[in-house]
Formats: structure tokens, sequence, C-alpha cells
């Protein structure tokens, strides 16, 4: 396990910090500059800095620039007087995970160090997943479905039919196809047939002769002529004009197609790929889309789950776009604690991957700390129902009790559908309530987290580290809650 750092001038205080982190178990280096510190990285490096903020012979400040630059996701807690919180602020921009005020109580010390090793163990976890799946992310088994096919696909100029709700990634998905598709080395050329004007959209598609039409000055080349050898991506397909749909049909059927205003054929050698939020059986039933049309697109079909059905995949999803965020504004990336994470995860997401990248550039910009919580958050976050128990929630008293007790029993059995078992959880509360039962809250958040636990337990065949990772908790808070919720009695 790596030490925890501690630089300050002050031996007391460096004194008092090893004595209690040895006793919780945890090795300990400390530094009476920041020299020396900066010497020691070259050799090794900590798994959580601890530094004050002012120092003979360089700041605390100086010292987090000059250690963020070398080990970008290192927490870094920052020790300040009262009188010294306009440093505060500075440390935060500078990416500070905390400040602790002196004089500080041990305790919280001790307490706010855990929470930053947490963190190091979550982020490092985080970076080797997002390593793994650079590309395209998805772990949960609706979007490995996905992943399976186009690998399925790899080797074929089919055509694909991609449908899914809007924001879900379906760009993305034909992004893929192409790129391990045997046309990878040609163009990619996509075009949202919904968002252009039905008297424009025949050019853009077809391409136009000079003169066709008012303002066509130029010839111009269509998107079936700007992809040809390669793959053409036809988005919102199902909202496409009926008089193009029989143009397209006909360029599916046998390749040929005219510009506006020409009168020679041209020929391209293009793959489609369309995508739609639509249902197009529907759109074929209600005469808005052809029918042979329909059949042309739909060779294979990919269905792209929504956000709400693929919830595994939002912390990392999250933590990815948080990472990108902070690299196109430039500056450290923000980090969500367990509460705002579990809140993330909790929220059906109607805009789906789209509204969740648009929730973590928003929270990059404007977040006041470092590490995000659910006070954080927009606050259509805050304000929406969703299908999960999301709110944070402290921990009750370390009361021991062994598994199959009432205290922690599981909740009822739930009825049929994704929601029903909220519904479940508020019956249980009113007939708590209603009975004048103590202590609803924590008895109810304590079986919650038991049931939690148990099945990541039951999933990960007793892995606590792994159960940990799945359920995007740090290894010592799963350690922590088996031991106050008595699951290891």
């Amino acid at each position: 396990m790596k030490s925890i750092w501690i630089v300050d001038d002050d031996h007391s205080i460096r004194f008092v910090l090893e004595k209690a982190l040895s006793r919780e178990g945890l090795p300990v280096r400390s530094f009476s500059n920041a020299r020396d510190l900066l010497a020691a990285l070259d050799e090794d490096s900590p798994q959580v800095l601890v530094s004050d903020i002012r120092m003979p012979g360089g700041s605390g400040l100086d010292l987090l620039a000059k250690v963020k630059a070398k080990l970008p996701g290192l927490p870094v807690i920052i020790m300040t007087a009262y009188s010294d919180l306009d440093s505060a602020v500075s440390a935060f921009q500078g990416g500070a995970f905390e400040y602790l005020p002196k004089p500080f109580d041990l305790s919280r010390a001790v307490e706010l160090i855990r929470r930053a090793q947490e963190e190091s163990l979550r982020e490092a976890v985080a970076e080797e997943a997002a390593a793994q799946v650079p590309e395209m992310l998805g772990q949960a088994p609706a979007m490995q479905d996905v992943f399976r096919a186009i690998g399925r696909l790899s080797q074929s100029h089919v055509t694909v039919l991609i449908t899914g709700e809007s924001g879900s990634g379906k760009e993305l998905v034909a992004r893929a196809l192409h790129k391990h598709s045997p046309r990878a080395e040609g163009p990619f050329v996509a075009i949202n047939t919904a968002a252009i004007p039905k008297d424009l959209l025949e050019s853009e598609l077809f391409g136009h002769e000079r003169g066709a039409f008012t303002g066509a000055q130029a010839t111009r080349r269509g998107r079936f002529e700007q992809a040809d050898g390669g793959t053409l991506f036809l988005d919102e397909i199902g909202d496409m004009p009926l008089d193009l749909q029989t143009r397209l049909l006909r360029v599916l059927s046998d390749g040929q197609f005219y510009r506006v205003g020409g009168h020679s054929p041209l020929r391209s050698n293009v793959r489609v790929i369309a995508a739609t939020h639509q249902n197009l059986e529907d759109r074929v039933r209600q005469g808005a889309f052809r029918e042979d049309l329909f059949h042309r697109l739909n060779v294979i079909r990919l269905r792209l789950p929504a956000l709400r059905e693929r919830r595994e995949d939002i912390p990392v999803l999250a933590r990815y776009f948080l990472q990108r965020s902070a690299t196109e504004l430039g500056v450290e990336p923000k980090r969500l604690s367990e509460a705002a994470l579990s809140r993330l995860v909790g929220f059906d997401f109607p805009g789906n991957v789209r509204q969740l990248e648009n929730v973590c550039h928003w929270l990059s910009v404007m977040a006041p700390t470092q590490v995000v919580e659910p006070k954080d958050l927009p606050q259509e976050l805050m304000q929406a129902g969703s299908s999960l128990l999301t709110a944070a929630v402290p921990a009750g008293p370390a009361v021991p009790v062994a598994l199959g007790e009432s205290a922690v029993a599981p909740l009822p059995a739930l009825a049929t559908g994704p929601d029903a078992w909220v519904a479940e959880m508020a019956r249980e509360a009113r007939r708590l309530l209603a009975n004048g039962e103590p202590e609803v809250w924590d008895a109810l958040t304590r079986r919650f987290e038991a049931s939690l636990i148990l099945t990541a337990l039951d999933v990960t065949r007793g892995r606590r580290i792994e159960a940990a990772q799945k359920l995007g908790i740090g290894r010592n808070t799963i350690t922590r809650k088996i031991q106050e919720l008595g699951l290891d009695a």
C-alpha cells in the first residue's frame, strides 16, 4: 500500500498526524519542507498528500502545482489557518481535493484523509477502465451486445439500421461500424435528414448542377458523391419526406442517381447506415414511410439501449466526460463524490448520453469545488424524480447484526416492473411511519445498503474489491459498511 505523505514545517503537526494515521493502520511518510518532498517524488509517489499552505522555502500552492504536473490524479489536502480562506480558494482552483482548516479536529482530519484515499483508489480503477475502452464506453450487457454485433459486421458491407432514443449515441455506433469495416480508409459522411429543410435536403444528398435553382451558382457534389468508397450515415431517416424516400430507394436498388438539374446518371460506391429514434413499422402503417425502403434499410438492425437501461455505465461515462471537458477547458477534472454519483446513477436521463455529457460539461464550469457533491448538481437532477433511491444518507450507528435478522433483512418482495421496488420501499416506509417505529430513515437506509452490498457480493462470488468497483464505491467503504451492518457476522 502506498503511503500518506505529510509536509509541514511544524513538527507537532507532523507528529500528531503520524500517530493518528498509524493507529488507523495507514503507512505515513513525513517531510519538513517542499524541497525534500519533490526530491522524493523522483523515486516514489504517495496515495494522498497532506500539505501545509505556508512553509519556509516554498508555499503549499506552489507545491500543489508542481505535484499536479507530475501526478494529476493524486488527491492533495491543503492545511490552512482560518485566516487563509482566500488561499483555500486558490487551492481548489489548483486542483486540491479538499482543505483542512487549522486548528483541526484530529478525527475529522483522519476521516478526510480516508476519503481522499478512497478517491485515489477509485480514480486508479477508473483510469484502468478508461484505458481498456478508449473508443466506446459500455459494460452493460445491452451495450456488450452492440459491441458484439459491431464485431460480427466488421468485414461486411451490409446496410445497417440503428434504432434508439435521441442522444443515445447512434452516430458513435455508425462511426464504429465504419472504422471496423473494409471501408475504414474511405470517408465517413453524416447527414441529419431532420435538420435540413425539405427544399435543400435533395441537393444535400444528391448534389446539384450549376443553375439548377436560384442561388445554384456552381456545381455541387452531394453527400453520396462525397462518401464514395466509404460510408454514408443517414441520421433520423424516419423524418425523410416521401418523395426523397423514393429517390433514396432507387439509389439503394441500382446504385444510380442524378444531381438536381442534372441529366447524366452518376454512380457512387457507398455503404448506407441509417438511424432513427422513431418506430419505422408504425411510420409504415401510417403511410409516412415507404415499406419497400424500410425493408431495404432493415437488413441488419441494431437497437441502442437508453441510458436508463444501462445505469452501470453511468459512472465510467461521467468520469470520461468530466476528463474530456477538463481537457477542453484546460482545467483540473472535477471528481464526483459517492453521493453525487449515486444521484446521477438514479436519474433517468431522458436526453440519454448526450444529456449526461452536457451535465458533466456544466459541472466542469459551474461546480464550486473539485469534489462534486449532490448540492452542486444541476437543478433538473435535484428536482426531477428518479427510479432509484439516490439521496445521500448517513450510515446508522455500528450495531452488529447477523445476517437474517430483521434490522438488515432484504426489502419486501418486489412487484413487477422496473420501478416497482420504489413503490415497495414507499409502502414499507408508510407502514413503519404509521406504526410509530423509531429511526425509520436509518432502518430503511441500512436495509437498502445491506441489500446492495449482498447482491454485489453474490454477483462477484464474494470478491469485495470487485464488488466495490461494480457499486462505484471505494474498497475501504465496502469493508466499513460490511462491518457496520454486521454482514460478516
